[in-house]
């Protein structure tokens, strides 16, 4: 039986933390920026969590990240 290949998009763009939640990066800070205030470009940085009705679906495409 082979191994099963990780979705290589997913492992760029999602981290699992050592209590087992998975740290994604804020969206809507790429582009078109101009018409966004700064007080919410500010609160884009950094990260969060990803909600937990998706965490099946992206342990689903990580399957050896524990």
């Amino acid at each position: 039986m082979p191994k099963m290949k990780t979705k290589k998009s997913a492992s760029k763009r999602f981290k699992i933390r050592g209590s087992g939640s998975i740290k994604r990066g804020q969206a809507f800070k790429r582009h078109i920026l101009t018409k966004k205030n700064t007080k919410l470009k500010r609160q884009l940085r950094g990260t969060t969590s990803v909600h937990k009705s998706d965490v099946a679906l992206v342990k689903n495409m990580m399957p050896y990240a524990l």
